[in-house]
């Protein structure tokens, strides 16, 4: 039997990277997907985000495994289009087990130097999107009665402070204490809520043409990807520069399961030592 055999699951930023992982992987465990992706690039975001073709790529492979999907384009700031789409894919397929928060921009500024603009768009998208994301998905989770489970998808930067990332680690600090205040509003409904805290991804969050440039600024437009995986390996007590986003679809996984039934308000970092350091 397939660990998500029937369950339905609502991820958002599924249209690449992290997010396209998950609804693979779960799909590939027999759940049926909803999902949504801006789709667009936005005007404080350095680097290109997910397109409508990376959206239908995200279909292939879920109808590869032999899942099933709902997939629209959507903003994590927009609350009706989410109601709109959750809505389809509960008519859809009869249910909502798993919500995943998983949407989210990375773009670091000193304080100093960041627009309002700036500040704004990220808070919107990687906090009062989760916050929109959870109010989409969560009417139908609790009218039917059977539990569920709400994963975050928070970072190191949620535990700890990082270095010209103050809209980012606000934002991810932020969506911790809206987990801990969920986690004990859901408990009664047997909907448990909790955080998981990557460190670096490989996915296009980072790996561009524009990340290693800040990682290495000493070597300007000639900075690679090798350039910032020297910046990021040290990171990582266990010597690794990135994970993989399977390693976070494996947490949420774990989290959305039976195994994990009574664990509820807690942060997991998957983050090869680094808030060790």
């Amino acid at each position: 039997m397939k660990r998500f055999e029937g369950k339905v699951v609502f991820i958002t930023g599924v249209a690449r990277g992290q997010g396209r992982e998950h609804a693979v992987r779960f799909a590939a465990e027999g759940a049926s997907i909803i999902g949504i992706d801006i789709c667009s690039d936005l005007p404080s975001v350095w680097y290109p985000l997910a397109t409508e073709a990376d959206l239908a790529e995200t279909t292939r492979r879920i109808e590869e495994v032999g899942g099933a999907s709902v997939l629209k384009v959507a903003d994590v700031r927009d609350r009706r289009a989410m109601r709109e789409v959750v809505k389809e894919g509960v008519e859809r397929f009869g249910r909502l087990d798993v919500i995943c928060a998983n949407a989210g921009t990375y773009s670091p500024s000193p304080t100093e130097w960041m627009s309002d603009d700036a500040w704004d768009e990220t808070i919107d998208i990687n906090l009062s999107g989760v916050f929109r994301t959870v109010r989409a998905g969560l009417k139908p989770m609790m009218e039917r009665g059977e539990g569920g489970s709400i994963v975050i998808t928070s970072s190191t930067a949620g535990l700890k402070g990082f270095y010209g990332s103050p809209s980012y680690c606000a934002a991810k600090h932020g969506v911790v204490g809206f987990m801990k205040s969920l986690a004990l509003e859901m408990a009664p409904h047997q909907i448990r809520v909790n955080c998981v805290h990557p460190t670096s991804v490989d996915t296009p969050m980072i790996r561009n043409a524009i990340f290693p440039t800040l990682v290495a600024p000493e070597k300007g437009q000639d900075a690679t990807w090798e350039d910032a995986e020297d910046f990021l390996r040290p990171q990582q007590p266990m010597g690794i520069a990135t994970i993989a986003p399977r390693d976070i679809s494996n947490a949420i996984m774990w989290l959305s399961s039976d195994e994990a039934r009574y664990i509820t308000g807690v942060s997991l970092a998957v983050d090869g030592g680094a808030m060790l350091k």
